[in-house]
């Protein structure tokens, strides 16, 4: 049961419990928007009445956690992290009641040694499924043809280890069965990080990406597309076009993207400039449920900029266990927001997770420890300290003795 089981969620009152972050964000309304070349429509809050007496609108409260840990907070760390513990680590989130865990990069080991062994990591992951109350998707980047060729080698070997898009597609939630694969590419928001991250143009990216994706599509695989530096370029500074990012994102929704996610890489996001950017993808016609955040705490803004999206009608966030993770190519920048801390902001407004916050808590303490990283998730260290406290019952226990 959540620690804030008691809590009564009403819509348009979502955040009044944090008066000073609806100051900074605005009322960006809930509206959904349309995916482009899309008939339907998403709402956070139905507008349809079963009759003609006028209904209470309903309000979603479900949160999708996707854990980016594994991938994109261990990538670029410099000590030599054993695939034991890798696989550890994954084993361990997909006990948690996480739907969707980063697993791993099919990328050259040259630019990105950590991530060599990510072949051997989705073997094990077909081969012996980890135990998990939800049903799981793990995702891979293949930024590339040769990555991706990397990754369909594999399935190849196990064709009936795994779950394709279809098969999964309207499945209830049930413990254990075959994990689905989502392939991710990932493109940049400006050219100069395009061209240090990526050594090509925006424009060059998109066209290689185009056949990653369609290749995906055509195996029946989910592809997720990141966009980064969505709010602040390291090198280019705090102004990044919205409808630059706008326009990126149509292109890859229209490639064949099922999701894009819009990481603010340098944590330069404010509270203004992220509504600014989401009305502008809602301009131009991108669904709300098309689209995931993926922020960073460089300065601690990480969860005052989830509080505007999720006003906005986003439900899909990324986190990184213990706050892990950094960009070597944007100077300066940190870790992702922690999961535990995202895990209890949204618990706290009466969001449903479906994550087991004590046990992510656990985990980052753990992978912290044993990769000698400091433990950021300020939510997850709360958590532990409070184990330690004695209970007052046990003190006037010992106090009647």
């Amino acid at each position: 049961m959540s620690r804030f089981s008691s809590l009564q969620v009403v819509p348009r009152q979502l955040l009044r419990t944090s008066v000073h972050l609806r100051a900074a964000a605005g009322a960006a309304g809930l509206q959904g928007t349309r995916r482009i070349s899309a008939t339907r429509s998403y709402a956070t809050e139905s507008t349809q009445r079963p009759s003609e007496t006028a209904q209470q609108p309903k309000f979603d409260n479900r949160v999708k956690i996707v854990e980016v840990g594994p991938r994109d907070g261990l990538q670029n760390e410099k000590k030599s992290i054993s695939l034991a513990t890798k696989i550890e680590l994954i084993e361990r989130l997909a006990k948690t009641g996480l739907q969707t865990i980063e697993a791993g990069a099919f990328v050259s080991p040259k630019w990105v040694p950590q991530m060599a062994n990510s072949s051997e990591i989705l073997q094990h992951l077909l081969k012996t499924p980890p135990p998990s109350p939800v049903p799981l998707t793990f995702s891979f980047l293949a930024p590339n043809t040769k990555g991706l060729d990397s990754a369909f080698s594999i399935l190849q070997q196990h064709p009936k280890s795994f779950e394709t898009e279809t098969a999964r597609s309207g499945k209830s939630s049930q413990e254990g069965g075959k994990p689905a694969l989502e392939i991710a590419v990932f493109a940049a928001a400006t050219e100069s990080f395009s061209q240090k991250n990526l050594n090509c143009s925006i424009d060059t990216s998109l066209q290689r990406f185009k056949d990653v994706i369609q290749n995906a599509k055509a195996a029946n695989l989910r592809v997720r597309a990141y966009i980064s530096v969505v709010l602040g370029c390291p090198f280019e500074g705090y102004d990044v076009d919205p409808h630059r990012v706008a326009t990126i994102a149509t292109d890859l929704l229209e490639m064949g993207a099922d999701e894009i996610s819009l990481g603010d890489t340098t944590g330069m996001g404010t509270a203004p400039r992220t509504k600014e950017l989401l009305s502008c993808l809602s301009s131009a016609g991108i669904r709300n449920e098309d689209l995931a955040m993926h922020f960073h705490d460089t300065y601690g803004q990480a969860l005052v900029n989830t509080a505007v999206a999720l006003e906005h009608g986003i439900r899909t966030f990324d986190s990184s266990v213990g706050g892990l993770g950094g960009c070597p190519y944007s100077p300066g920048a940190t870790g992702n927001v922690a999961t535990e801390n995202v895990v209890y902001f949204m618990e706290s407004l009466g969001m449903d997770t479906g994550v087991d916050l004590d046990r992510v808590a656990d985990i980052g303490d753990w992978i912290t420890r044993e990769i000698g990283k400091a433990n950021d998730s300020v939510v997850g260290k709360a958590v532990l300290g409070a184990r330690t406290r004695e209970r007052p019952e046990d003190v006037n226990a010992k106090a009647q003795t």
